[in-house]
């Protein structure tokens, strides 16, 4: 396959580009209209219970509170004259749209609804449901926002929050931010290409694969928006990973044709070469990375599965240009390539140094002298930046992951403060059929005792404390076929205690013949972690076993596999650690600007995912360099030393742009994707400097011949299906002069 590629890149080389930019323009037209398709949310598992009862209460009685109006008196009370009359013709223009139902305020009545006034009197809140989709109620809500926030009747000021703000807030945030980062890590990501390469020619080239992939990407995603539900922040991995892997899979690329002109080579056989040896890895790469996102579609919340499809797409468009494009423009430009050299690095280009003078190659020499000595003080590091994980919560997003600037948050931090009860992170318990209204006034009765509960509303009457008060009963809480109960508590939404209510409310004995469904954000919490912890087994076993097929079919080792997944969960739960100790424990968030809070369930997940897959990536860099060797005939220890040595600065490099892609997303504004950047970037370096450079060679060393172990009809198994490098183009490249370093250099030149 890779001989073919090979020669339609040499014979077809303008026809291939041609066909390349007139698919990439149209991928950037399609891709285009990929953010009018995309939702916000999704963190919640269609099936679960929670859901169920939203559907129920979507259907038979409005909608649930999604919109919350915060209305403070400009002079005064809110039950003053002026104020009441405002406020009755603002809840009356809100029951006249269209897009809005279930609307409840405190001047409903003429004595007023106590609860929906704040402690001081000064403040009142208007509950309504927004109509539609995850779309629809983000563009009705934000159209209700503009229209009616502000002053009002110069009696009144109104303020918007609820989970439709929320919600609005986040997806215009990820958009400005997606914005930022890439105006950051672009102009970047040259800079640093340039003192890679050192000409501008061959620094511009993976910017071309980058540029592909990512409008691919969004093309891909532009297409799944029209038949599923797709995450908006799946974007920001689509720009992040693509602009990393394009970068990626060029640097190799590039790095090995410009070696292989290097040692003589005419320009066909350079391509021949590359194609046969690098393009062979980055194919072998790019299916580590998309299997370790699969992994992600197990997971039933669209918000994983979306990073599933975005992700898997950006590696698979991104080899696949790599694979085609690069090539051809390899043939185009010959020894161009190197065209556009900076002056101030010409002369460290002419003394390029062998695998055994270089930094990586001296590095591995020195942890194989004593590689329990050096290892150690390592290992002990990463499971100190563990440690953290001992204490690890997990919550779901919030307001709070919203600068403190956002009215929607602002507006959530006065109800807890100002208000008693928080009406809009109550339970909705929804009976899906008839009761009687003896057992539903014992059964609310009931559910009004338990802790922390202030109140419980029903068509059968308001209760606390378990007794019936003096407020009447809530009507349009019954149907005829459907009964919904309202349980207001004063607990911390998504805290310990208020996770602990929802299953207590679940608990209780309903009335005979009923199976009450309980809801609301507190609930869809319970039900996010138990649906993703239930999903998880599931999604490390697939990642694991793709993971030891793939690189025992690439290296015939049983060894290899294992050595390369305990070290890659060492590396990931230093990661984890570090990113719980600062965004669960809180330091840096001055620094940061954001707020201390649990761990997002969802983005853990995903974070896990992405830089597993990456660190695999480099991996598989590193060990096809090191086999390659091994199976020319050099020892072990030699073949680690020589192999990091050429591959090393690789690496390197390419963990450093790649994390310069992802930590440029530290600069958002939504606290959760600040952990997703930093945190991959993190892992990113921390496998590429502390693995790749310590962990690997002594590990290496200390396994011996072991390393490359395997039973003999595995053996049998890699002799017919396994994936080599081997062959008369696809020898490695050294870099020049290596042919005096070792017996087998002259070979593995492929001279």
């Amino acid at each position: 396959m890779f001989d073919r590629i090979a020669e339609l890149a040499i014979r077809r080389s303008r026809l291939v580009l041609v066909v390349a930019v007139v698919a990439t323009a149209l991928m950037g037209v399609l891709g285009a209209g990929a953010f009018g398709k995309l939702l916000g949310g999704g963190f919640d598992d269609p099936a679960s219970q929670s859901t169920r009862a939203a559907q129920v209460i979507d259907e038979k009685f409005g909608g649930e509170t999604n919109l919350v109006l915060l209305v403070r008196a400009s002079d005064g009370r809110v039950d003053a004259s002026a104020a009441t009359r405002s406020g009755r013709e603002l809840v009356a223009d809100l029951r006249a749209e269209k897009s809005l139902a279930n609307v409840v305020s405190y001047w409903d009545t003429d004595t007023g609804i106590a609860d929906l006034r704040s402690r001081d009197g000064r403040e009142a809140i208007v509950l309504a449901h927004v109509k539609g989709d995850e779309t629809e109620q983000q563009e009705n809500a934000r159209a209700l926002i503009d229209a009616y926030t502000g002053t009002y009747e110069d009696a009144l000021t109104v303020r918007a929050g609820g989970g439709a703000a929320v919600g609005g807030d986040m997806s215009k945030q990820v958009v400005d931010d997606l914005v930022l980062a890439e105006a950051i890590a672009v102009p970047l990501t040259l800079v640093l290409l340039l003192f890679v390469f050192g000409s501008v020619v061959a620094a511009l080239l993976p910017l071309v694969i980058a540029v592909i992939a990512i409008l691919g990407s969004f093309a891909q995603l532009s297409l799944l928006g029209s038949v599923t539900d797709v995450s908006v922040s799946a974007t920001n991995l689509t720009t992040a990973l693509g602009l990393g892997l394009g970068i990626d899979y060029a640097l190799l690329m590039i790095s090995r044709f410009r070696e292989q002109l290097a040692t003589g080579a005419s320009v066909d056989d350079a391509v021949r070469r590359t194609v046969h040896t690098a393009g062979r890895t980055v194919a072998f790469s790019a299916a580590t990375v998309a299997a370790a996102l699969a992994a992600l579609l197990v997971f039933p919340q669209y918000f994983l599965r979306s990073f599933g499809y975005a992700g898997v797409g950006v590696v698979a468009v991104a080899a696949v240009g790599t694979l085609f494009v690069m090539p051809a423009l390899f043939v185009v430009l010959g020894h161009r390539v190197n065209s556009g050299r900076l002056p101030w690095l010409k002369a460290k280009r002419a003394t390029a140094c062998t695998s055994r003078t270089s930094m990586w190659g001296r590095l591995a020499r020195t942890v194989m002298r004593r590689p329990a000595l050096t290892a150690l003080p390592v290992l002990a590091v990463l499971l100190v930046a563990a440690s953290p994980l001992l204490g690890i919560t997990f919550g779901t997003p919030d307001e709070r992951v919203l600068p403190t600037v956002a009215e929607s948050r602002q507006v959530s931090v006065a109800l807890r403060e100002n208000f008693n009860g928080n009406d809009e992170s109550a339970l909705h318990v929804v009976i899906d059929g008839p009761v009687a209204q003896a057992p539903l006034s014992a059964y609310a009765a009931e559910l009004s005792g338990l802790e922390g509960v202030v109140r419980v509303e029903s068509s059968a009457g308001t209760y606390a404390g378990g007794q019936q008060s003096a407020a009447s009963a809530a009507s349009a809480l019954g149907r005829p076929g459907a009964q919904r109960i309202s349980v207001v508590s004063d607990l911390v939404p998504r805290s310990d205690e208020a996770q602990d209510l929802v299953r207590e409310v679940r608990a209780v004995d309903p009335p005979a013949g009923s199976a009450p469904l309980v809801g609301g954000v507190d609930a869809v919490l319970v039900d996010s972690k138990d649906s993703i912890s239930g999903r998880l087994p599931i999604a490390v076993a697939l990642v694991a076993l793709t993971t030891f097929v793939l690189l025992f079919l690439f290296t015939g080792s049983v060894v290899q596999p294992l050595r390369a997944l305990l070290l890659n969960v060492i590396s990931l739960g230093a990661t984890l650690g570090v990113m719980t100790w600062i965004f669960q424990d809180g330091h840096f968030s001055s620094l940061l600007g954001f707020s201390a809070q649990p761990m997002e369930v969802s983005m853990t997940v995903l974070m896990f995912c992405i830089a597993f897959g990456l660190s695999m990536d480099y991996e598989v860099f590193v060990t096809s360099r090191i086999k390659e060797l091994h199976d020319l005939g050099e020892d072990n220890e030699s073949a680690v030393a020589n192999g990091l040595g050429h591959t090393g600065r690789i690496v390197t490099a390419a963990a450093c742009l790649l994390a310069v892609s992802f930590f440029a997303f530290g600069t958002s504004k939504i606290s959760f994707m600040q952990m997703f950047g930093l945190g991959s970037g993190l892992a990113i370096l921390i496998d590429a400097v502390a693995v790749r450079g310590v962990l690997v060679p002594a590990a290496m060393r200390l396994l011996g011949r072991t390393a490359w172990y395997a039973p003999g009809f595995l053996r049998t198994v890699h002799g017919r299906f396994g994936l080599s490098e081997e062959g008369p183009a696809a020898a490695s490249v050294a870099a020049p002069g290596a042919e005096a370093e070792s017996p087998y250099a002259k070979n593995s030149t492929g001279v």
